[in-house]
């Protein structure tokens, strides 16, 4: 019988986990809930007594395990030693060293759970067939993941794929929850997207459009109008995808991915969305003759437990 493997990703609500075969067939998912009280003393206590359990369901011990993989929301050095996860509670500690000495020495590997939600496409996703990719998740925030040569690149200290703050909005006055002005998250996030079509709207209170009726503006709202052809919703989602497509141009100069996954909510637009993305990411990446695909994220609320198994397959 082949040795298994567990992915983790670690939330701020939930603690999503899976048993995998090393071919990437998942066995089973569940979740338990994130307990951040006492600075989130307990989530790793947790995690490992839910492995334990339900390893001992299917009759198995630890030793029956090739190891582990966490997903964590915030910069994770090459050792595993993460400085801040916000989310959590935790401060200057190595968690996959604490969750090893739980699961009696298992093996453990641990990076940012964006980078990790970027693996798993590439290995059982949208990503399939691919060395090179980056991956886009537009949710109510931006967030990245760059896989080169099927490994997660995170620069010096694990802020590379931070691409919802690459600063594309030259004179914006609103700030981005960084604490910079003008990123890329404040124009084509959910957030984003919504924020720009209520700035149209307001630029000119005598232009028409379907959204002033529309009481809680939302990203939906807006691509869904667009789609149905109002004029003012398309411009604005319009300019959301040329900034983010400015971007990615700029990403495809320095790492040349042979694709790009976009994922989150926003993705649900589907090619729609993809369509227009491509077009302005071609239009301003003219040296790159041969140009990155712009596809589909495929395993949604999956892909951080799939990347994370495959952290500990290499």
């Amino acid at each position: 019988m082949s040795r298994k493997c567990i992915g983790i990703d670690i939330g701020g609500t939930t603690v999503k986990l899976g048993m995998f075969e090393q071919d990437g067939t998942l066995l089973e998912k569940w979740e338990i809930p994130t307990r951040k009280e006492n600075g989130g003393a307990h989530i790793l206590e947790d995690i490992a007594a839910a492995i334990k359990k339900k390893a001992a369901e299917r009759g198995l011990s630890t030793a029956d395990f090739e190891g582990a993989g966490m997903g964590l929301p915030g910069p994770v050095l090459e050792d595993g030693h993460v400085e801040f996860c916000v989310n959590l509670g935790w401060k200057a500690m190595n968690p996959q060293e604490i969750l090893s000495g739980l699961l009696d020495g298992m093996p453990v590997k641990s990076a940012n759970d964006a980078n990790v939600a970027a693996l798993g496409e590439l290995w059982q996703g949208g990503g399939r067939g691919y060395k090179n990719m980056v991956m886009i998740t537009l949710g109510t925030g931006v967030g990245g993941g760059i896989i080169l040569n099927e490994k997660i690149w995170s620069g010096m200290q694990g802020v590379g794929g931070e691409i919802g703050h690459i600063h594309v909005i030259e004179g914006e006055t609103e700030q981005c929850n960084c604490g910079g002005y003008g990123c890329l998250e404040q124009a084509a996030s959910a957030t984003g997207i919504a924020r720009l079509a209520r700035k149209l709207l307001e630029a000119d209170p005598a232009r028409p459009s379907s959204l002033r009726e529309v009481k809680n503006l939302s990203a939906k709202s807006v691509l869904d109008a667009a789609r149905a052809g109002d004029p003012l919703a398309l411009e604005s989602v319009e300019t959301s995808c040329r900034y983010l497509g400015w971007a990615m141009a700029g990403i495809t100069m320095v790492v040349d991915p042979e694709a790009y996954l976009i994922g989150g909510g926003v993705s649900r637009a589907g090619t729609f969305l993809t369509e227009k993305i491509q077009r302005y990411h071609d239009q301003l990446s003219p040296m790159a003759t041969k140009k990155a695909k712009v596809l589909l994220a495929t395993l949604g609320n999956d892909a951080g437990i799939y990347g994370a198994a495959k952290l500990v397959l290499g």
